[in-house]
């Protein structure tokens, strides 16, 4: 077996790229995702090391102090980190010649003969789709001709494509991602402004059966079919992770959509409930109050809930799936049983204008989930809103990176009647007129009253979102 080493390469300063992250930029406020997506892999092969650089503060030539002792070396990689992925691959060549190099993630998923090519030579080769076994193949020293899934330049500098590697189905041959957080990572590194901290994410299935246009993992990764880990094999994890992190206050299951699945969500809840696990998930804005009983009743604390819009010809344009009536109810059902929502917009998706931004905006603010996050509508390679934003001119080359020189998300998308530069500055309104509100403001010094350690959290928090908010004026 190849020495194999897992690498987040350092990037922007606070970039948010771990391959867990759904929009990987730098956030309004400093935000780590678990890098879930290569932590997976990393366990299947043995004696493998993980190097998560960005929340580590971890520098370049630490990297490749290290890189002489590895045979190979594999990255991910995604459309804002490209071009700086390829610099830190071409420094470990440096050091070390024999080393072989390969990328994951869903840019190279859809962009594999396009990313070689571009990375010049220098990187090895590429995973395609659902890349887990893919890697441990490689990582196994099996020939390279054989492996499924696998896109690579062979002895003659010709780039090979080898047949697709079918989708896992049974989800429980995956080996849990939990032992390689506790060899590899200091979890106290990692937090998100509405969890807990410290926290733990993993995922208990992959895939998700909506077909949202903008949606990055399902169209490039995980498909369509929702394939679920057993509950038995989730709570054995859970199990494991209670006690390896007894300082670990929430768990978030970052299934695309946890709440597909009802009968299994409640039968994972109900469990949790008996271990007194506090716990959070992703969830469509359309679980009956029925369900959300149940998960509440068993620890359940917030909901990570993406509205996108306020607008119903929006949410028809992105193929949401989903009724402004719907969510509202829920919405509803969630303040009454006590359970937190954390929000997430996006502006700027086709079909926007100043009216549905505004619309959006007081919608939110009528709504009013505990927390939000605004983002910029970004047009990642392989999803249908990429391909309508090539075809009908929505999207200016010089933005397709989706970020600025800092690693913060710019504005890729514009239409005749509503240019970048407008849809840059709502976020910042929307922010504003959302928590800037009376009642909220109130709400939040109240929590803060409550909590000392929450209290210190929201003005280092504050602090930072201020920041976020003085940088953005300076880049208009």
């Amino acid at each position: 077996m190849m020495r194999t080493l897992f690498l987040q390469a350092p990037s922007f300063d606070g970039f948010d790229g771990g391959a867990g992250s759904r929009y990987q930029a730098r956030r309004e406020i400093k935000s780590f995702w678990y890098p879930t997506w290569l932590a997976q892999p990393a366990a299947l092969i043995k004696d493998s090391k993980l190097i998560d650089a960005p929340p580590h503060g971890t520098k370049l030539p630490e990297v490749l102090a290290i890189a002489p002792d590895y045979d190979l070396a594999i990255l991910h990689t995604s459309v804002p980190s490209f071009a700086s992925d390829v610099k830190t691959v071409a420094a470990l060549k440096k050091v070390n010649p024999a080393m072989k190099i390969g990328f994951i993630g869903a840019k190279v998923a859809v962009e594999a003969d396009k990313s070689l090519k571009d990375a010049k030579g220098i990187v090895d080769f590429v995973a395609r789709n659902e890349f887990d076994f893919t890697i441990k193949d490689v990582a196994d020293g099996k020939d390279w001709s054989e492996i499924l899934g696998l896109s690579y330049i062979n002895d003659k500098g010709e780039i090979v494509h080898n047949a697709d590697r079918p989708l896992l189905q049974n989800m429980d041959e995956l080996p849990f991602v939990t032992p390689i957080y506790k060899r590899d990572l200091e979890i106290e590194k990692y937090f998100i402004g509405y969890l807990k901290h410290p926290y733990i994410s993993i995922y208990t299935g992959r895939g998700c059966k909506s077909h949202c246009s903008f949606c990055l993992w399902p169209q490039t990764v995980g498909g369509h079919k929702y394939r679920t880990r057993s509950v038995e094999h989730v709570i054995e994890e859970i199990k494991y992770a209670l006690k390896t992190f007894p300082q670990v206050k929430e768990f978030f299951f970052d299934d695309d959509t946890f709440t597909d699945d009802r009968p299994r969500a409640e039968a994972i809840a109900r469990e949790l409930g008996k271990l007194g696990v506090t716990w959070s998930c992703n969830a469509k804005a359309n679980v009956p109050y029925e369900t959300l009983k149940v998960l509440k009743d068993n620890g359940l604390r917030l909901l990570l809930v993406g509205y996108e819009s306020g607008n119903q010809q929006i949410l028809h344009n992105i193929k949401k799936g989903m009724r402004v009536e719907t969510a509202e109810k829920f919405t509803r059902d969630c303040h009454d049983l006590g359970i937190a929502i954390h929000g997430t917009f996006i502006l700027g998706l086709p079909g926007e204008t100043r009216e549905t931004i505004e619309q959006t905006i007081k919608w939110a603010c009528e709504i009013n989930p505990h927390t939000i996050q605004v983002s910029l509508a970004a047009p990642y390679p392989g999803t249908l809103l990429y391909k309508q934003a090539i075809e009908n001119g929505w999207l200016d080359q010089s933005h397709a990176e989706l970020v600025d020189e800092h690693g913060v998300q710019i504005a890729p998308l514009s239409y005749p009647h509503l240019s970048h530069e407008e849809i840059f500055r709502s976020v910042e309104t929307f922010y504003k007129r959302f928590y800037f509100r009376p009642g909220k403001v109130f709400s939040i010094v109240n929590e803060m009253v409550r909590d000392f350690d929450m209290m210190k959290r929201r003005l280092r928090e504050g602090v930072e979102f201020f920041q976020f908010l003085r940088e953005r004026k300076e880049a208009c």
